[in-house]
């Protein structure tokens, strides 16, 4: 290895979610330490990489949004997707496969741009992130869906010692054959990164608490307009949203949903098999 490889090596760190491994080149050795840090359990080899991103970490200053705002904006113009919020401006290019991120020192702006992006690059293949638990138990995939205050982070607290944590706040859904739930390191208040694990899905339930534990059906109408409204959406694109709403109903079509009512007790496991 020469000298000028091993510098684009220690410049690269390679983040692994949902199988999409992205590359985040960086001269910046504070950012690497940091992404090093907080997906230590997604990196990989830097020379794999589905996507590339040069990031440029900037004082708070120096970025491109003078207003300071953190009102995030998504939106496409020239066939790149462009994402800006007070704390990072960003672009991806689909047909390049990689882009560019200028962020502050923020370990929340980097987490921001990835959520971001995976979404975009799912959303074309019929996949989604989806604000929810998931775990896997008996080689099979459980996703918990609902609005704050559902119980996301409750049932995850609950979780028997034979789970497998996927995430209790973000959970990562892919389509390939059939769906896929993925872990992700975006946590809710456990604050720990989910297992980096993956395993078919084999049921929805949207939460609600309750005085006893029970699962209920729930009618196609009531199920897709629950899933819609928990998918992570960013973009304000028509394109975009054709796409999100084909993904809900063949993922409906293809796995089960129920509503889940739980009180907070260990024993809401036993219904979840």
């Amino acid at each position: 290895m020469t000298l000028a490889d091993q510098f684009v090596s220690a410049a690269e760190v390679s983040v692994e979610i949902g199988g999409m491994p992205i590359v985040l080149r960086s001269t910046d050795r504070t950012f690497r330490a940091l992404v090093e840090t907080r997906y230590s359990a997604y990196l990989r080899p830097p020379e794999t990489a589905s996507f590339v991103f040069e990031v440029e970490v900037l004082p708070d200053h120096l970025l491109p949004r003078e207003d300071g705002e953190n009102d995030l904006r998504v939106w496409k113009q020239d066939g790149k997707w462009w994402l800006e919020r007070g704390d990072f401006q960003a672009y991806l290019d689909p047909a390049a496969r990689g882009g560019r991120i200028l962020q502050s020192a923020s370990p929340y702006a980097i987490d921001s741009v990835l959520r971001i992006v995976h979404t975009l690059i799912q959303a074309a293949q019929g996949g989604f992130l989806l604000h929810g638990a998931s775990a896997i138990r008996n080689g099979r995939a459980f996703l918990f869906s609902g609005v704050s205050g559902a119980g996301k982070t409750t049932i995850s607290r609950l979780a028997p010692p034979d789970a497998i944590l996927l995430t209790d706040e973000i959970s990562y859904v892919r389509r390939d054959d059939s769906y896929t739930a993925c872990g992700t390191p975006f946590a809710g208040e456990l604050a720990r990164p989910g297992e980096n694990a993956m395993a078919p899905i084999e049921h929805l339930f949207f939460l609600a608490k309750g005085p006893q534990n029970r699962i209920d059906p729930i009618a196609p109408a009531d199920a897709l307009r629950m899933l819609l409204r928990n998918i992570l959406f960013f973009a304000d694109d028509a394109e975009l949203i054709k796409m999100v709403f084909r993904s809900a109903m063949e993922f409906l079509g293809r796995v089960p949903a129920s509503r889940l009512t739980f009180y907070p007790d260990v024993r809401v496991w036993d219904l979840i098999q």
